[in-house]
């Protein structure tokens, strides 16, 4: 083409490595971490919630998600629901799987 410029050629490219066992370990890592960090302590919480569902009686005192603190007067074995005194002569009916926490006897009286 010019006098002073050489054309250029492109150099034959280097032979493509195969991923091998490097990539393998990678992913086996990485599924490590994954369950370590996030699928034990998640199946962990499920089983301690339902658990805890399973175990509610009357009487107990309970935080629902909701924010609501109540005292239990009825449970349904065969529905999914209870029966929430909030204070007296106010009950609500609630979804026994919306019961975060049940707490330690005389909390309603201290609040």
């Amino acid at each position: 083409m010019s006098l002073f410029i050489s054309n250029a050629h492109a150099a034959a490219g280097a032979p493509g490595a195969a991923a091998g066992p490097d990539m393998i370990i990678m992913l086996v890592i990485f599924a490590l971490i994954f369950y370590f960090m996030i699928y034990r302590p998640q199946a962990k919480r499920v089983k301690e919630h339902k658990n805890l569902v399973s175990s509610l009686s009357k009487g107990d005192e309970v935080l629902t998600a909701g924010g609501l603190i109540g005292k239990i007067t009825k449970v349904s074995d065969d529905k999914d629901f209870v029966k929430v005194e909030l204070a007296e002569g106010t009950e609500v009916m609630v979804q026994k799987a919306s019961i975060n926490t049940v707490l330690p006897k005389g909390t309603i009286k201290s609040v």
